[in-house]
């Protein structure tokens, strides 16, 4: 496989993130892993005058659930195009007050409530076991760029907070919700791992982008309010409008 010269950033989609409409130029590239094929094609393309590599994580029609996302080959891909930092955008549900529907918020940790994923390279026989560092699941330097690329935009985000990964593709009970409030969790989405920390067996820089499409189960001023798929995709592309603009200014950094 060739890789694209030239190309640091690869952008995960979440729910309601199929594409980037402002990447120009943009070629197809369907790669095979050792783990297997990504989720769908990685469009590679530049932005901002950088060449930038994106990825549905759902499939670009948005067919493959949360459990069955071939992570593995996903974040291997494209690391094979050449990107050395991962930026996931997570469509996830509210829990604690600073993040409302529409809020976007850049995590510093998480919680992992899933189960019977594949989460580490060292899954088959005769691989290497890695011990990787996780304390610090998402790279702080890229947190870092990203919060200041945020500022120099002038948009809004919220500065920190715990994601909680579960295993979907329901959505939570509110007990449920109610534990993880308890166990420190400000967010809850489906895909966070083990997108993360694959990424750091990988040796890649990895950090999120959490756009709130709803309160969580019970979370929000109307404990009974249920949620629906046409009101979580408005709220995720009012809460986009401007990511055009934070991820130019990210580009941009000296």
């Amino acid at each position: 496989m060739t890789a694209v010269p030239a190309l640091g950033l690869a952008i995960i989609g979440g729910t309601g993130l199929y594409k980037l409409a402002d990447l120009q130029d943009v070629e197809a590239h369907q790669p095979v892993t050792r783990y297997g094929a990504p989720s769908g094609p990685i469009r590679v393309g530049t932005l901002a005058g950088k060449r930038v590599a994106f990825l549905a994580r759902h499939g670009e029609g948005h067919s493959v659930p949360p459990h069955r996302i071939n992570y593995r080959a996903n974040l291997a891909a494209l690391k094979a195009v050449g990107a050395r930092q991962v930026l996931a955008l997570n469509t996830v549900g509210g829990i604690t007050e600073r993040f409302g529907p529409r809020v976007l918020g850049c995590p510093d940790q998480l919680i992992d409530y899933t189960w019977g994923r594949i989460s580490t390279l060292s899954e088959e026989t005769g691989a290497d076991v890695l011990h990787v560092d996780f304390g610090d699941p998402y790279t702080p330097a890229l947190r870092r760029e990203i919060l200041a690329a945020a500022m120099r935009a002038d948009v809004a985000m919220v500065d920190g907070g715990c994601y909680g990964a579960t295993q979907g593709p329901r959505l939570e009970t509110k007990a449920e919700i109610s534990r993880m409030r308890r166990d420190g969790c400000d967010l809850v989405g489906m895909t966070g791992m083990p997108e993360a920390g694959l990424a750091r067996e990988l040796g890649l820089e990895y950090a999120c982008i959490a756009i709130v499409a709803n309160w969580a189960a019970g979370a929000g001023p109307d404990p009974d309010e249920q949620i629906t798929l046409e009101e979580v995709l408005a709220n995720v592309d009012a809460a986009s409008a401007d990511l055009g603009s934070l991820l130019s200014a990210l580009l941009s950094r000296g």
